[in-house]
């Protein structure tokens, strides 16, 4: 009795830790496949990294212009066109017929142009050959001498008065007896244009305006030869004016 008693006891022992080792066991089993398993937030192995820009760029976005603004065209700039000035040539003097047997010399009688500072009751007188001059009148109705071998060269009456900027004038003084002239030559960028005679005797004062086309140099010769025989004659004794 005693015997089996001891037996049963030692059974139950054994059994006891058989039964414990067992209990224990599911727990290694849970550590081993955690750390084989992967963790559930890391991502595929196969997947690109997030970060990582995609193979193709956007194109980019297209932008509209806002609705109910007024867009500009550009406009080219207007050409300037350069304009040359240009001359406008006189009309050309009709000169009378050539006197048949002319005297030597012809006179043309004149009013002053520079009356305030002439003699009253004067006026001054030049002498001309009819064969190489004519008297004749300008484009202006004034009295004229136009040369008849020359074309152009004229010997008007002329008076003081303002010239464009682009005109110069150079001064010179003629001196014929007791005549006493101031010579302006007035040029248009370096060109001759005109020459002016300001003077007289002391009695009349007047002034002469030599206009030429060609062969300026020698109606200024020729013109010279007429201005500088200018002498004061009383009204009375005046050659009336044509």
């Amino acid at each position: 009795m005693f015997q089996r008693i001891i037996l049963i006891l030692v059974l139950t022992v054994v059994l006891s830790a058989c039964g414990g080792a067992a209990a224990t066991q599911p727990p290694a089993a849970t550590e081993a496949s955690t750390a084989t398993e992967p963790a559930a937030t890391e991502a595929p192995a196969t997947e690109a990294p997030a970060t990582e820009p995609p193979a193709t760029q956007p194109s980019e976005p297209r932008t509209s212009e806002p609705v109910g603004l007024e867009t500009s065209t550009p406009t080219s700039a207007p050409t300037k066109i350069a304009v040359t000035p240009t001359d406008t040539a006189l009309p050309t003097l009709e000169l009378p017929t050539e006197i048949v047997n002319p005297p030597a010399k012809l006179v043309w009688d004149g009013t002053p142009t520079y009356p305030s500072e002439s003699t009253p009751g004067y006026m001054f007188r030049v002498t001309y050959d009819p064969e190489l001059w004519a008297l004749t009148t300008d484009q202006f109705g004034f009295p004229a001498l136009g040369h008849r071998n020359i074309d152009g060269c004229v010997i008007s009456v002329a008076s003081g008065r303002g010239l464009p900027a682009n005109m110069t004038v150079d001064h010179d003084v003629l001196y014929a007896g007791s005549l006493t002239f101031d010579v302006g030559k007035v040029s248009e960028n370096g060109d001759l244009k005109f020459v002016t005679y300001t003077g007289g005797d002391g009695t009349v004062i007047t002034g002469f305006q030599v206009d030429f086309q060609e062969q300026s140099q020698v109606c200024l010769a020729e013109a010279e030869k007429v201005i500088s025989t200018l002498t004061s004659v009383p009204v009375s004794q005046a050659t009336p004016q044509p």
